[in-house]
């Protein structure tokens, strides 16, 4: 059974394992498809009424992959800035100074701040492996509950190497009880909290035992805040003073 997560980054590949599983016939492989799109959750986080997030750097890898069209429908109607960005701090840096400077002149656009790597119309070839292989379906994200168009699932025939169909895997949940879920990700996602207002940040939560997705992934802001986290008062983690608000990364 292969694990197959991440965003649109990612799934390509899958794809590509699909289309070869199927042609060569194997019956020993199963795929578990979790792999999610980033502009969904986007639309999502900005719909939200309590939201802070005035601005996102969009992954510069999923831009390489989907291009800007759907970055620019998303502006279009929510008139905030997004601007694509690297991974490395100058790039980071170069992203952060765009987006900043168009809250400052009231602007709304996409900004292309990884033109070395993201191109307008991003890889079409990869974009046709995901249409053949993937449907988009609705799916459960971590604090945002179902979201219409948030998730890729196997169809046509590449559904017989759909782990979850072929084994009864249950479908999972997209909201807990704060008892059942300490996880505070929804609220950090849309600006109102930083990860260290988490009860369970650096407690329960640790990179070696992550309750979720900003944790497990080294590009997460929990795992960030982990990694660069003031010094510890007693067996606790210094709360920040109020909750994370302006430029966003995008969602992780």
């Amino acid at each position: 059974m292969f694990l197959a997560v991440g965003f649109e980054t990612t799934a390509p590949a899958t794809a590509l394992l699909a289309r070869q599983a199927l042609a060569l016939g194997l019956e020993n492989l199963s795929l578990l498809v979790a792999h999610v799109r980033v502009v969904p959750a986007m639309a999502a986080i900005l719909a939200d009424p309590a939201n802070q997030v005035q601005g996102f750097l969009a992954a510069g890898h999923v831009g390489a992959v989907m291009g800007l069209a759907e970055l620019e429908a998303l502006v279009a109607a929510q008139r905030v800035p997004v601007v694509v960005s690297g991974f490395e701090p100058l790039e980071l840096m170069a992203g952060l100074v765009a987006g900043v400077r168009q809250l400052e002149a009231g602007r709304a656009v996409v900004g292309n701040a990884y033109g070395q790597v993201v191109r307008p119309a991003g890889n079409p070839a990869a974009q046709r492996q995901l249409a053949e292989e993937f449907a988009v379906v609705d799916q459960p994200w971590r604090g945002l509950g179902v979201l219409p168009g948030g998730g890729l699932a196997l169809r046509g025939p590449y559904r017989r190497l759909d782990a979850r169909e072929r084994f009864g895997i249950p479908t999972m949940q997209g909201n807990r009880t704060a008892a059942a879920d300490p996880c505070i990700s929804g609220r950090s996602l849309r600006g109102l909290a930083s990860p260290p207002d988490c009860p369970a940040f650096g407690v329960t939560c640790t990179p070696e035992h992550p309750l979720g997705a900003r944790m497990v992934s080294s590009e997460g802001a929990c795992a960030a805040y982990y990694r660069y986290r003031p010094p510890v008062d007693g067996a606790s983690i210094r709360p920040s003073p109020r909750g994370t608000q302006g430029i966003l990364a995008s969602p992780s």
